[in-house]
């Protein structure tokens, strides 16, 4: 990868407070690229963009949430006036359920996650596409997860869901706008050591932590995507841990986390607490 690649492209990055987000937002400026910070927490943001700002790179914080499409549109007009239209769209924000079994996952928490991971992607995709075609070319790179392709307990319905959704959006518009100079890129992670894993049923341990990928080795396979030439378009890059750990009893955690009291095993009320059961 050579500075020139993306020098002086502006590059916006989703949930670039933390984890993935955030390293994704430093490797892309310290290959020269404008980075615009995105997530709702302004705080944290500013803490990224001096780090950026340290290393000689170029950010500029945009606190919106991504789920509300007044806000994405506010957020894309704002970005083209301060520093031009959007070169590459990294959409990384996500969310997960507490619930992971269908059985006790209320509708407010499928269309929360639905919200953030799925339409968040499509409004911003919409809000810079436009500048996209009128100029020829744009990167839309969204981090799905493997749960697109592997779905189960684990994840919970609506995060696989959501995260197939955006596999297939991104299909789309390849098969749509690939001859008028768009790309797009999925990226589908397995497990990465991030903050999101602390909201899991059963959070992994230090030890099982040190085994999964880190959020730099996604950000590298961003990277990948958004400074290859425009003739080459990276569709879908599955990357997972070498090392693949024993995930049976954070699955069956999953599958009693947030059931009534009254059918969980022994009536236990933590998750974390369950003992491996084959039900």
């Amino acid at each position: 990868m050579t500075m020139s690649a993306l020098k002086d492209k502006v590059c916006l990055v989703t949930g670039a407070g933390s984890g993935i987000g955030t390293a994704t937002a430093v490797t892309l400026a310290a290959e020269g690229a404008v980075t615009v910070l995105v997530g709702r927490r302004r705080g944290l943001l500013d803490e990224v963009a001096a780090t950026i700002a340290a290393a000689g790179g170029t950010a500029h914080v945009a606190p919106a949430a991504v789920d509300d499409p007044a806000q994405v549109s506010s957020l894309v007009d704002g970005v083209r006036e301060r520093v031009g239209p959007v070169d590459v769209l990294v959409n990384v924000a996500g969310v997960s359920s507490k619930a992971r079994n269908a059985q006790w996952l209320s509708d407010d928490d499928w269309d929360h996650v639905l919200r953030v991971n799925l339409s968040g992607v499509f409004a911003l995709t919409r809000a810079v596409l436009p500048d996209m075609l009128a100029r020829g070319t744009g990167t839309v790179i969204t981090v799905s997860s493997i749960a697109a392709v592997r779905p189960g307990l684990l994840s919970g319905p609506a995060y696989g869901a959501a995260k197939a959704g955006v596999v297939n959006f991104m299909n789309y518009l390849n098969a749509s706008y690939r001859n008028e100079g768009i790309r797009a890129t999925s990226i589908l992670p397995g497990e990465v050591d991030t903050p999101i894993l602390d909201n899991r049923p059963k959070p992994p341990s230090e030890q099982e932590r040190a085994t999964m990928l880190r959020a730099e080795d996604v950000a590298a396979a961003v990277l990948l995507a958004a400074s290859l030439p425009q003739r080459a378009v990276v569709e879908e890059l599955l990357i997972n841990p070498t090392h693949q750990r024993d995930l049976s009893g954070d699955i069956e955690a999953s599958r009693w986390a947030g059931a009534p009291d009254a059918v969980r095993p022994d009536g236990r009320t933590s998750p974390a607490a369950e003992e491996p059961r084959l039900i």
